[in-house]
């Protein structure tokens, strides 16, 4: 065991070396670990390589880390001089050890800035260190600036081929640099989703992942429906998995408010322009865009089709909270006792109530084309909050409708144009009422003998009749 200072630099270097020479052999390093492993039996190195495998012996992190650490204090202090192929070794085997040093990555960022590191380097650097510290907030902080940089370089590109187009350059170089740049953002995009889906799964409730996910999506993907929803869809598995983790919960809260604001957004903000509109290679779409003006200025035609997108769009956005209700509710019924799901449950409806009033609201003081009710059959129903629109023994545009029970049949947005379902109507989700939720309270303290979910189910009634039921 070395214990003179002269053995303990030629140690440290030679596991420092060790650890570069392994990054080199195998550039497919996923992971990385400490080995349990009290003292060194052989004379060999503590570096251990196994397929994508990194470890290290611990032993050696005792001499290792303190080294490192030493080194790079006095190089800030500027009491040691290190060039900069040592800072780029030293910096990576210390935020290995420790990636909560935020020196360390303030040197790589102005090697950054300098060009010596390349940003997908650093990314894939603290992606292993959040295989071993998935917590880790500068780990996160520093994606972000990483980020960051990448979002500005795609912003330059895309003003200089705008500078490139009113000098009239020939564009064929230029858009190809462009779908270069759109495909990277999206790797980018793919790759930080998965980062973040593994760090939350090595460590519960990870809110700086979580966190660091929410501000991918909104500045790597904001205004992009299909990547919203995608989202929505592929957490489903996820949250199933991890009924009491929070955290999952919060970001599909935070997936249904941005796909409602996308959806009942003006047409104004859609024209709204950013960095990664530009580069993004999946298409903004929106069920409320057409160009329906007629071309003499008459704007009757166009009022009516935003009536009719606006209706589209709140049945699409209802669509959304019946299925993320049915999700609750099997979860609820699958895991009882999870305090979580029920605050999940009281969020999402919560949120639905609100929603529903504002477009009740709406419907009050302009012309709707439809009715958007629920199951008026339901007798619990009367008196709740559904005298919303012009519906059922009602006229519009002067004619007598009455509006019947519709049901979900799985169409796409785009068949509710089709002239056959016009003269049916516009097909709707089920109820998402008080009355529905107190069948399903009901349904849960019949069935169930878990005193923690039978707990739960009161407190939400009570909410429900308390918190909601007394809102005028």
């Amino acid at each position: 065991m070395a214990e003179s200072g002269e053995e303990v630099d030629v140690l440290v270097q030679r596991v420092v070396k060790d650890l570069t020479n392994a990054f080199k052999k195998n550039p497919n390093i996923d992971e990385i670990g400490v080995i349990p492993c009290p003292e060194a039996r052989y004379n060999r190195s503590p570096i251990v390589l196994v397929e994508n495998k990194l470890g290290i012996e611990s032993w050696c992190v005792k001499f290792l880390l303190p080294y490192v650490h030493n080194k790079l204090l006095l190089y800030r202090q500027r009491k040691h001089w290190l060039d900069r192929e040592a800072l780029v070794d030293i910096t990576c085997t210390l935020l290995l050890l420790n990636p909560d040093f935020t020196t360390a990555w303030n040197v790589r960022k102005e090697l950054l800035e300098c060009g010596v590191l390349n940003l997908e380097k650093d990314l894939y650097l603290g992606k292993l260190a959040l295989t071993k510290f998935p917590k880790s907030p500068e780990t996160w902080i520093h994606r972000r600036w990483v980020l960051q940089q990448i979002l500005n370089q795609f912003s330059a590109v895309g003003c200089s081929r705008k500078q490139q187009h009113h000098q009239g350059e020939a564009e064929q170089a230029d858009a190809e640099r462009i779908q270069q740049h759109s495909d990277q953002l999206a790797r980018t995009l793919h790759q930080e989703m998965k980062v973040c889906s593994d760090a939350a799964c090595r460590y519960p409730s990870n809110y700086n992942a979580w966190s660091h996910r929410i501000w991918v999506l909104q500045h790597m993907a904001k205004g992009n429906v299909k990547v919203f929803h995608d989202e929505l869809s592929s957490m489903r598995l996820w949250v199933s998995m991890h009924v009491s983790d929070h955290s999952g919960f919060h970001y599909r809260q935070f997936l249904l408010k941005e796909l409602i604001t996308e959806f009942f957004q003006t047409p104004a903000s859609t024209t709204t322009s950013s960095p990664q509109h530009h580069f993004s290679t999946i298409p903004r779409s929106s069920p409320h865009h057409h160009n329906d003006v007629q071309a003499n200025g008459d704007l009757s035609g166009a009022e009516a089709t935003d009536g009719e997108d606006k209706l589209l769009s709140f049945i699409t956005v209802l669509q959304l909270f019946r299925q993320e209700m049915e999700l609750c509710s099997d979860l609820i019924q699958a895991f009882p006792g999870h305090e979580t799901l029920w605050s999940h449950r009281r969020h999402v409806f919560h949120l639905w109530h609100h929603l529903k009033r504002e477009h009740q609201h709406h419907c009050s003081s302009n012309d709707c084309i439809e009715s958007v009710h629920p199951n008026d059959s339901d007798p619990g129903l009367l008196g709740d909050d559904d005298q919303s629109c012009p519906g059922q023994g009602e006229t519009v545009n002067g004619q007598s409708h009455t509006s019947e029970a519709m049901e979900v049949d799985g169409a796409s947005l785009t068949d509710l144009h089709n002239s056959k379902r016009q003269k049916r109507g516009i097909l709707r989700p089920g109820p998402l009422t008080l009355f529905s939720e107190h069948n399903f309270i009901k349904s849960i303290l019949e069935n169930c003998s878990n005193p923690e979910q039978r707990h739960f189910a009161m407190a939400y009634k009570k909410w429900l009749d308390v918190v909601v039921g007394q809102q005028p």
